[in-house]
C-alpha cells in the first residue's frame, strides 16, 4: 500500500476523476468524502485484518494477568495483595500508555505510534518471561503493559479514518473478530502449558509470556506497509500527502472493482483543524468527554473484570487451578462468536441501542456466572457473558471513533480509554477483598449495579452515530 503521489492529469469520467486538493478544511472536506464514497473492496479487507488482529494481545493480556496470579500464588507463595499486583502490574502500565502515545499519536501520527507500541510490548514480554522473581515480574509486566496502552486506541482510530461511513461498524467489529478468534485457543493453550511439565526445562507460565511477544512482534513487521491516516495529514496541514496516499487507494480499488468508481458527492467544508486538548471541555465536546469517562471507569468492571478474574474466582469456588483455567478457556469461546455475532447489527442498530442492550445482558449472564455451582452453568453462563460482552465493546469501540473530531479522536480516546486501564488496576484488590470477603455472588451483584449506571450515562449523554460521516458527527 505505498504512499503514491497525485495523478498530474485526470479525465472525467475515469475512476479517480476529481479535482486538485485545495488548501485548509476543503482539501480536509474533500479527502474524507473521497474515501466515504469507495465501495467496500479487498483492500479495506486486507488493513482492517492486518489492523484488527492486533486486538488480540489486548485481551490476551487480561487473560495473562488472571493466569499468572493464580499459578503463581502456588509457585512463589503469593498473598491476596501479592496476586492483585500481579494482575494490577500491566493495567498501570497501559493507563500510562494510553496517555502518552494516544496524544503523541495526534501529534507524531497514527502510523508512527503503530510503530512503536506493539514493539515496546514484545520486547518487555520476552523480557518477563525471563524474571527471577516478583519484583521483576511486576516491573517488567508494567513496561510492556506501557507498549500495548495504545494498541485499541490505535486500532479504532486508524480503521474509523479509512473505512467507508456505510461499513464503518461492520468492518470493525470484523477487525474484532479476527483479534479475538485467538483468545479461546491461548486460553486453551495456556491450560496445557500450566498444567504439563516444563518444556525444554522452561516453566509453562513463561513460555506464555515468550509467545505473546513473538506474536505480536510479528504483527508489527506486517503494519510497516501501512499509510498515514489521509484524514490526520490534513489537519496537519500535509494536504499533497494526504491527495497522494488517496488517490494511491482509489486506483486500487477501480482496479479490483473493474469499473468507474462513484462520483464524489458535493460536500460542505467542515473545518477539521489542529484541535487543542483543553478543546475536550468545550462546548458540546465538554459533555461528550464526560460521559464518555464516566462510561470507561464504569465498563471495566463488567468487561474486564471477568477476563482477568475468572480463573481466581474459579479456583476461590474451589476447583484446581487446571480446571479452572480449562473452564475459563471454554468461557473465552463466546470472545470471537459475540464479535461476529455484532458484525450485522452494528450497522443496523443504533450504536447507543446496542451499547445498552448488551451490557444489561453482561449484567444479566454475570450474575448467573457468580452464583452458578455446577460445572455446565459455569461454563454456560461465561460463554454467554463473554457474548454479549463482544457485542458490547465492538458497539463501544466504533461509538468512540465517531464522537470527536480528528485532530482530537486519538488523544480524547486514549485519555479515557487511559482511565478503564486505571480502574482495572484498582479492581483486583477491590474485588478479590470483596471475594475473600463475601463471596463470588457479591462481586457479581456490584458488577450488575454498575452496568445498570453504565446504561443511563450512554442512553442520556450520548449523541446518535450510526450511518452518519465522522465530520458530520
Amino acid at each position: 500500500m505505498p504512499e503514491t503521489s497525485p495523478m498530474p492529469e485526470r479525465r472525467a469520467g475515469t475512476p479517480d476523476a476529481m479535482p486538485a486538493p485545495r488548501r485548509g478544511a476543503a482539501a480536509g472536506a474533500r479527502v474524507a468524502a473521497r474515501l466515504d464514497r469507495l465501495p467496500p473492496s479487498r483492500w479495506h479487507r486486507r488493513i482492517t485484518l492486518v489492523v484488527g488482529i492486533g486486538a488480540f494481545f489486548d485481551l490476551y493480556e487480561i487473560f495473562l494477568g488472571g493466569v499468572l496470579a493464580a499459578v503463581l500464588a502456588d509457585r512463589w507463595g503469593l498473598d491476596h495483595t501479592a496476586k492483585s499486583w500481579v494482575i494490577a502490574a500491566g493495567f498501570l502500565g497501559m493507563f500510562a500508555g494510553a496517555n502518552v502515545l494516544s496524544v503523541l499519536a495526534d501529534r507524531l501520527g497514527r502510523r508512527r505510534m503503530f510503530l512503536v507500541n506493539l514493539g515496546g510490548y514484545a520486547l518487555f514480554s520476552l523480557a518477563a518471561a525471563c524474571a527471577p522473581d516478583l519484583g521483576w515480574l511486576l516491573a517488567l509486566r508494567f513496561l510492556s503493559g506501557l507498549g500495548l496502552g495504545a494498541e485499541l486506541v490505535l486500532v479504532d482510530t486508524y480503521l474509523a479514518e479509512f473505512l467507508p461511513r456505510a461499513v464503518r461498524g461492520r468492518y470493525l467489529a470484523w477487525a474484532y473478530t479476527f483479534g479475538f478468534v485467538g483468545v479461546p485457543v491461548a486460553a486453551l493453550l495456556g491450560a496445557r502449558l500450566v498444567a504439563g511439565h516444563p518444556l525444554l526445562g522452561v516453566d509453562g507460565w513463561r513460555w506464555l509470556l515468550v509467545a505473546g511477544a513473538l506474536g505480536a512482534a510479528f504483527i508489527q513487521l506486517m503494519r510497516r506497509q501501512l499509510p498515514e491516516s489521509p484524514r490526520w495529514l490534513c489537519v496537519r496541514g500535509r494536504e499533497g500527502e494526504a491527495d497522494g496516499i488517496v488517490s494511491g487507494i482509489e486506483r486500487r480499488v477501480a482496479a479490483e472493482a473493474g469499473t468507474s468508481l462513484p462520483s464524489v458527492p458535493d460536500v460542505e467544508e467542515i473545518p477539521e483543524r489542529k484541535v487543542p486538548l483543553g478543546e475536550m471541555f468545550r462546548g458540546d465536546h465538554r459533555r461528550r468527554t464526560f460521559m464518555w469517562w464516566i462510561f470507561q471507569v464504569l465498563q471495566t468492571v463488567g468487561y474486564y473484570g471477568f477476563g482477568s478474574l475468572a480463573p481466581v474466582v474459579l479456583t476461590a469456588k474451589g476447583h484446581t487451578v487446571t480446571d479452572s483455567l480449562l473452564y475459563a478457556a471454554l468461557s473465552f469461546c463466546g470472545y470471537p462468536i459475540g464479535s461476529a455475532v455484532s458484525v450485522p447489527l452494528i450497522d443496523r442498530i443504533e450504536r447507543r441501542t446496542l451499547i445498552v442492550g448488551s451490557a444489561l445482558g453482561m449484567a444479566g449472564c454475570g450474575l448467573a456466572f457468580g452464583f452458578a455451582a455446577a460445572t455446565w452453568a459455569i461454563v454456560a453462563f461465561g460463554f454467554l457473558l463473554t457474548v454479549c460482552s463482544n457485542v458490547f465493546s465492538n458497539a463501544f469501540h466504533v461509538y468512540q471513533t465517531e464522537i470527536f473530531p480528528t485532530g482530537l479522536r486519538s488523544s480524547a480516546i486514549g485519555i479515557a480509554y487511559s482511565l478503564s486501564r486505571l480502574t482495572s488496576a484498582v479492581l483486583p484488590f477491590v474485588a478479590l477483598s470483596v471475594l475473600s470477603a463475601l463471596g463470588a455472588p457479591a462481586v457479581f451483584v456490584g458488577s450488575a449495579v454498575l452496568l445498570v449506571l453504565l446504561c443511563l450515562d450512554v442512553a442520556l449523554l450520548g449523541p446518535r452515530s450510526t450511518g452518519r460521516s465522522l465530520e458530520r458527527i
